[in-house]
């Protein structure tokens, strides 16, 4: 086995120990030999369960079968697939040899992924069969017509000249593609000599992960992480939820986003405890696993348990086994943070504050923190980093209070984009600093609030507006579940406030008057909506995360029709 490099410190580094310096594959070995029988990961829709020496052993084998097809630490891997068993074993087996993940959005079509193809250099690509109305295969084969006609492991494509290899995340057999089998068989006749050498080829400052931006404005942009970020991040994740050995998560998000993959994956590993997989979010088979499988911790965006709690059969499960878990993606309304914390025994929630570039979380509430800081801040900083407001006019570091960008610099940021120089050195300021793009602020207690994207502030005739403001307080109307503030265009003061509202159920009836009526009294009249819409959804991404783009592009439509 190859020694761990140990990283030298670095100037401005934040002088607090981390968790680890291991490489992902070392660490998971430790946790192997802790207590090899410990369950894993659990698909409780098909009964599957692996082990932690199952996995140690499937992920050896496909690690090795990638290297018999010539893939070589430090090659681009991509993973195009929803939440399904195999999609952790290639994470596993790809860190433990030095190959880069690329995670790929599930739901991208045609262009997108050709997009991400070329830009990441990907060396091999894996695959499902489809997904909602996406077909993978007829994608793969209008792209990459030489498929059908050359033999696998031989390809070469005049599109995408980087890419070698095909692999099918199944059985079956595909022109031009290896199936999973057929690379874990490859392994299982490859000695262990060659998981040696790999290992020895790189080290937990090495990339493991690059995961492509949602790309709500412009290009996606490939953001590298590495063994360090992400390994020690689930670390911290793990100890804001008190997670251990004893913990059974159950997990209903992506995988290819970092809510899954690092708050999830990660932060089980780290604290060796069980993974409860659903592999694509619904409620009632959310609902049916912490059920059966007696989960202790339960993950989701506030819209993924708005629809739990108000499922018909919500009161036939048995969920007193929870205890914890993590929402994240958007703020909560209360009465929804109210509703986990004591319908569905989620006392130690706790709320999550990042972005992909930096690994991603570097706030998070307590499990001990009350029910208005869980819903009105996105907790403290987590002990490694160092974050600061600043100022996006001047630079200066805001007081309490005095909004600005939140900022964070330590072992989490990103190693950058790939292939991409000037927008990194635009994301990451010359003293280190990560610049999110999110207004917020910071109390004298130390916790951080977010008040909105800089981009999305609205200025109402000079007045600035901050989005979120706006949706907490629409969401003080007893009649309306969700809210959503965007600005839309407007002649006489530049922008106007326009909110896109949900409403609880029994209040269909709900007017644009009645809410205009029911703010003009209670807040700011340059703050009111002056247009407000009931609409049944928000425009979502796959990783569940409202774009407010389209909410934008929605309000200037509908606004400007009205006219």
């Amino acid at each position: 086995m190859a020694e761990e490099t140990k990283r030298e410190p670095q100037p401005g580094d934040i002088d607090y120990p981390l968790h680890s310096e291991k490489t992902i594959g070392r660490y998971f070995r430790d946790m192997v030999a802790i207590d090899p029988d410990h369950e894993f990961v659990v698909y409780p829709d098909r009964d599957l369960r692996w082990t932690y020496k199952d996995f140690d052993e499937r992920t050896d084998a496909l690690a090795k079968g990638l290297l018999a097809i010539g893939m070589k630490p430090g090659d681009h891997l991509g993973v195009w697939a929803r939440n399904i068993p195999d999609w952790l074993t290639f994470m596993y087996a790809t860190a433990k040899v030095g190959i880069v993940m690329v995670t790929v959005n599930p739901v991208y079509k045609g262009h997108e992924v050709a997009y991400v193809l070329k830009q990441s250099d990907m060396k091999a690509l894996c695959i499902i069969d489809a997904y909602r109305d996406v077909d993978y295969i007829k994608i793969i084969r209008e792209l990459v017509p030489e498929s059908l006609e050359q033999p696998r492991g031989f390809l070469d494509s005049e599109e995408f000249p980087c890419l070698k290899n095909l692999i099918y995340m199944g059985p079956e057999k595909h022109r031009g593609f290896y199936s999973v089998p057929e690379l874990m068989l490859l392994g299982q006749h490859r000695p262990d000599s060659d998981l040696e050498w790999a290992e020895a080829q790189f080290d937990n400052n090495d990339v493991v992960m690059m995961q492509y931006t949602s790309g709500t404005t412009g290009y996606p942009k490939g953001v590298m992480l590495t063994h360090r970020n992400i390994l020690n991040n689930g670390f911290f994740i793990g100890e804001g939820q008190k997670l251990g050995p004893d913990d059974r998560v159950c997990l209903p998000v992506p995988f290819f986003h970092c809510f899954g993959c690092v708050l999830g994956v990660m932060a089980n590993l780290t604290h060796r405890s069980t993974m409860i997989i659903v592999e694509d979010f619904n409620a009632s088979l959310v609902l049916q696993a912490v059920h059966k499988e007696r989960a202790t911790a339960l993950y989701g965006v506030p819209t993924m348990f708005i629809a739990e709690l108000n499922h018909p059969e919500f009161d036939q499960y048995d969920l007193t086994s929870l205890r914890t878990g993590i929402m994240a993606g958007s703020p909560c309304p209360p009465d929804t943070m109210r509703e986990v914390m004591e319908r569905m025994h989620m006392r130690d929630v706790t709320i999550c504050y990042g972005l992909t570039e930096t690994s991603p979380v570097f706030t998070q509430t307590s499990a001990d923190d009350d029910i208005m800081h869980k819903c009105e801040t996105v907790g403290k900083k987590h002990p490694p980093v160092d974050v600061r407001v600043i100022d996006p006019d001047d630079g200066h570091i805001c007081g309490p209070g005095e909004h600005g960008e939140l900022c964070c610099k330590g072992y989490n940021v990103m190693k950058g984009y790939y292939k991409m120089p000037e927008e990194t050195a635009r994301a990451i300021d010359a003293d280190g600093y990560l610049h999110s793009g999110d207004l917020g602020t910071v109390d004298e207690d130390g916790y951080y609030r977010v008040t909105g994207r800089i981009k999305d502030m609205i200025i109402r005739g000079g007045e600035n507006i901050y989005p979120l403001e706006i949706e907490n307080f629409l969401l003080g109307m007893p009649e309306i579940l969700d809210a959503q503030v965007v600005g839309a265009p407007d002649e006489k003061y530049g922008e106007i406030v326009v909110a896109f509202v949900r409403v609880h159920p029994g209040h269909e009836d709900l007017t644009e008057d009645d809410v205009r009526q029911w703010s003009i009294p209670r807040i700011a009249r340059y703050k009111v909506p002056k247009r407000v819409f009931i609409v049944d959804d928000f425009p979502m991404t796959p990783s569940m995360k409202i774009q407010k783009f389209k909410l934008r592009e929605m309000a200037a439509e509908l606004v400007g029709a009205a006219k």
